[in-house]
């Protein structure tokens, strides 16, 4: 057992946790911190996922740091190319040596009379325990669990004579080379498959329950290759970020306010890209527009493959397995060599670890979400939680920069803790509003969030901008103490 006291602990080191370290080190120099992340290397997410085609589903502008500009060419980056990203950028601020590899967070649990944590860490590489205290604990794990992904268990699979592959663990030495292969799902994992997929194998067949909306976005950002043979980088990327931001935050608005007008616009454009094909069965979801999460596709590479008829799509329900491959309720059956489940995946709030209060645990769902960042009743923690929407990093990033703001108002006014309060109200609304599977399956666990501000998650990145970056830190949702106001025992949910 060791014992440790930082300043902060960062848990995770991907995107969103080199972003909180980089933060750290420009913003507050000589707060000491550590990043614990329990895999062997950074980027998360990026790091995880290899399988073929794995790339970004927002642009680089807007999925990049505020605070370091993409310079690639592509404006839809593959995994690689944005490992790297986050790799260079831990190098350049000097943030590589404060990850420490191997470290799994089980628990936290704050002690009112210390005002602090005392974090309960596994060693995944030795599976021995260490023990970490720290004044402030900063969660930039995602939401996504790292060990299993989503598959259900589909009638007669133990039957099928092929392989079972998910996408979230890729087996290296798979080899397609004329193989069959069915890719079970519609989302963006599969359509990223889809093209990639159709390249090595036989016969690739998206096999689709549900058809999603997808659009065509072009790999290369036309205004930023125009900007860039006359400005700097420096000018560039601001003026090329905000026009993406504003692009998008349209386009949701405008779902949201007129779902009918963007529902059929996108079937225009579908249409345009697949001439002849049954748009109304395959690519025309029950819901409306952004009541799941929109799948972009680069310089329509799925619509391209389509047409070239290097794969197909079917829009059918699983009747059962077979040996040789998958009867669908209709009556069709696939021939199948590998089957490919890319159902989803399973969320995992607050990267796993049990939270407690003075030894009390903390169930996540009595508590409500303040500005999306904070739990009510819960002192010194902060959590990242990207936009579901648009760009993870642009929320990571305001939220990065919002806990150095909190972290300078404590030093400046002689405060210990600063704990959010639950509306007076209430609150019952769910964390996230999305009606994606994903997210159905795990809103129970879950916060909740309140009507108003600053309990109510905007989900529009203008709005947090005025809110988090020059917003007041004083307001209704949140108390500040010093260390002769904090009586043991105090902290409690709100």
């Amino acid at each position: 057992m060791t014992s440790e006291h930082l300043d902060v602990l960062v848990v995770g080191a991907g995107l969103s946790g080199i972003g909180a370290a980089c933060h750290l080190e420009t913003e507050r120099p000589g707060t000491t911190y550590a990043v614990l992340e329990s895999r062997a290397a950074m980027g998360g997410t990026w790091d995880l996922f290899r399988y073929p085609g794995i790339r970004s589903d927002s642009d680089m502008f807007t999925l990049g740091y505020s605070f370091r500009p993409w310079k690639e060419s592509k404006s839809i980056a593959d995994g690689a190319d944005i490992r790297r990203y986050i790799e260079d950028t831990a190098r350049e601020f000097g943030v590589t040596d404060k990850i420490r590899y191997h470290h799994r967070v089980l628990s936290a649990d704050w002690s009112s009379a210390e005002s602090r944590w005392t974090v309960t860490v596994e060693r995944t590489d030795t599976g021995g325990t260490e023990t970490l205290t720290c004044s402030w604990l900063h969660t930039c794990a995602g939401y996504y669990r790292y060990d299993e992904g989503f598959r259900p268990t589909f009638e007669g699979e133990e039957r099928f004579g092929g392989r079972l592959v998910h996408p979230q663990h890729w087996p290296e030495d798979l080899d397609l080379t004329g193989q069959k292969v069915v890719v079970i799902g519609s989302g963006a994992t599969a359509v990223t498959l889809v093209p990639n997929l159709a390249d090595q194998a036989e016969k690739v067949t998206m096999l689709q329950r549900t058809p999603s909306y997808i659009l065509s976005l072009p790999g290369r950002d036309p205004l930023a290759q125009a900007l860039r043979k006359r400005l700097p980088d420096r000018l560039t990327y601001p003026i090329v970020r905000w026009k993406n931001v504003l692009t998008s935050t349209a386009l949701y608005q405008l779902s949201r306010r007129r779902p009918a007008l963007v529902r059929s616009l996108i079937r225009r454009l579908t249409q345009k890209q697949l001439p002849g094909f049954d748009v109304d069965t395959h690519f025309n979801p029950p819901y409306d527009p952004w009541d799941q999460r929109l799948c972009l596709v680069p310089d329509g590479d799925l619509f391209r493959t389509l047409r070239k008829g290097k794969a197909d799509i079917v829009t059918d329900r699983i009747a059962t397995f077979t040996e040789t491959g998958i009867q669908l309720e209709s009556g069709k059956h696939l021939e199948a060599d590998v089957v490919v489940t890319a159902t989803g995946l399973n969320l995992l709030p607050a990267g796993g670890m049990t939270l407690f209060l003075d030894g009390e645990q903390v169930e996540l769902s009595e508590t409500v979400s303040y500005k999306g960042m904070m739990l009510s009743g819960v002192p010194n923690f902060s959590m990242v939680i990207g936009y579901t929407n648009a760009s993870w990093t642009l929320k990571a990033d305001l939220v990065n920069r919002y806990v150095c703001r909190l972290l300078d108002h404590l030093d400046a006014h002689g405060y210990v803790t600063a704990t959010p309060v639950a509306p007076p109200e209430g609150a019952d609304a769910p964390f996230l509003d999305l009606a994606s599977g994903y997210v159905q399956r795990s809103l129970a666990g879950l916060p909740k969030q309140g009507g108003r501000t600053p309990w109510k998650l905007h989900q529009n990145y203008i709005l947090d901008v005025r809110m988090m970056k020059r917003g007041s830190l004083k307001d209704e949702g949140m108390t500040f103490q010093k260390r002769a106001d904090v009586p043991a025992g105090a902290a409690a949910v709100a």
